[in-house]
């Protein structure tokens, strides 16, 4: 991983564009499949800018690549989907206008599970993404490009989106640092929407002080988002003697375990730590799954076609010509969660499905209250594993449960984020921090503790 501390200190004695250049190159010479669009002669011309003096800010002359789903003005924004392969968006996202305020380098967009469905990068139209550590695993997802890209050394930050851990997933798996934002922290204008009550943009970094530099850049006010909360970010990490709750339903495999278990050995001289039970989490991650699907269903109607998405020639009817259309650009995992989404939401099944989910929904925030009114962070392993062998795991339900600790912290709205906490047979294993809302300073700062080998 490069830092900006890392980046800043070369560009003292090296010209931005030569440096910018040595990453370019090492991105079109990797195996990892990060990237689904490089922008080489922008990200050169304000590299230039840079060493010329043009250009200042907080992220002056810092790389960044920018997941998919993230709208870009002027380069294509296809959320790995062939749907949308030819998109050329004509505005930026908030989170886009930031970056170029504050003189970041674009340097890419990332590649990622199509719209966000998925747990290991391996539903993309433009091939999957792999992993540094050992390329014929996966990822994860669906932000496993713009991780691959910060472990594999081909970028220095990069945005991901988290709609049931599709920051942390890949975070874990490949040992960077992904953070989501409490739910309105950061505007989600210029997101293409799959699931817009749980989805979040939050960056990803090779260190906590990145995180937090790159967290106070995107977030703030916006308009334009009616669920935006108004709210500024300013990066100050607490530091303070932390009381931690482990999550007693949060789940794991011996090796994780092992792992996680020895944190919390050398956590319990340093803090205090107790064992906390969420009862409702054992029906999150089904509630979440209705949810999001049935989100999901909704969004994407408007792909048929004629509204957005790819044309076909003429058929002899509306109706055929959508369905076509339809079967064509989306990609199975899509087109499953379409459909799910759709019974979910149907007359009769409404109530049975949906509106239970809702109420699940309210008990898991509940339950997250309760726990923050006796402790600062609550603690689980990330990912119940370590990084799958790609196409390892067929069967859907089983890819759905690998999400079990990450999808109820997007149900209750609150941030949270993966750090590595070492390696299982070369594979990082990550650690989840969950904070209460707004309270980024909270889980950064135990957080960092951490990274210093101070708790």
């Amino acid at each position: 991983m490069i830092t900006v501390g890392e980046w800043k200190e070369r560009l003292e004695n090296e010209k931005a564009y030569d440096l910018v250049s040595e990453l370019i190159d090492r991105i079109r010479k990797s195996k990892l499949n990060a990237y689904i669009t490089v922008t080489e002669d922008q990200a050169l011309k304000l590299a230039e800018d840079f060493d010329n003096g043009k250009k200042e800010g907080k992220l002056a002359g810092i790389p960044i690549a920018v997941k998919d789903n993230i709208s870009t003005e002027g380069v294509r924004t296809t959320c790995a989907s062939k749907m949308l392969e030819n998109y050329i968006p004509p505005f930026d996202a908030h989170v886009v206008e930031k970056l170029k305020k504050e003189g970041a380098i674009i340097i890419g967009k990332t590649n990622m599970d199509e719209f966000g469905m998925g747990t290991t990068t391996e539903n993309s139209h433009f091939g999957v993404v792999r992993n540094p550590h050992d390329t014929g695993r996966v990822a994860g997802g669906s932000s496993g490009g713009s991780a691959a890209a910060i472990a594999g050394k081909e970028t220095v930050l990069a945005l991901g989106t988290d709609t049931g851990g599709s920051i942390r997933c890949p975070a874990s798996f490949t040992g960077v640092y992904g953070l989501k934002p409490t739910y309105g922290l950061v505007s989600r204008y210029g997101l293409v929407a799959y699931a817009n009550s749980l989805e979040q943009i939050g960056p990803m970094a090779g260190s906590i002080d990145d995180l937090g530099l790159l967290l106070e850049v995107i977030a703030g006010r916006d308009d334009r988002d009616s669920t935006n909360a108004g709210r500024g970010f300013t990066y100050s990490p607490v530091s303070k003697k932390f009381r931690v709750g482990i999550i007693e339903e949060m789940q794991a495999n011996a090796e994780v375990k092992e792992h996680f278990n020895s944190f919390v050995e050398t956590l319990r001289k340093f803090a205090d730590v107790e064992t906390v039970s969420l009862p409702s989490l054992k029906y999150a991650l089904p509630a979440y799954y209705i949810i999001a699907m049935s989100e999901a269903s909704s969004n994407l109607a408007r792909y048929d076609g004629v509204r957005y998405g790819f044309s076909l020639e003429n058929l002899d009817s509306w109706s055929r010509y959508f369905s076509k259309v339809r079967a064509e650009g989306f990609g199975t995992e899509v087109k499953r969660r379409i459909m799910m989404g759709s019974y979910a939401l149907s007359a009769g099944y409404y109530g049975k499905y949906y509106l239970k989910a809702l109420k699940v929904r309210t008990l898991v925030i509940e339950d997250f209250r309760r726990a923050f009114e006796k402790f600062d962070v609550l603690i689980s392993p990330t990912m119940p594993s370590t990084a799958f062998r790609i196409g390892e795991i067929a069967d859907p339900v089983t890819m759905y449960m690998a999400d079990v600790n990450t999808t109820p912290i997007n149900l209750a709205g609150l941030p949270a984020l993966s750090m590595p906490i070492g390696e299982s047979n070369g594979l990082p294993v990550g650690l989840q921090v969950i904070g209460n809302y707004f309270e980024e300073n909270t889980v950064l700062g135990f957080a960092k503790a951490v990274e210093r080998n101070e708790v």
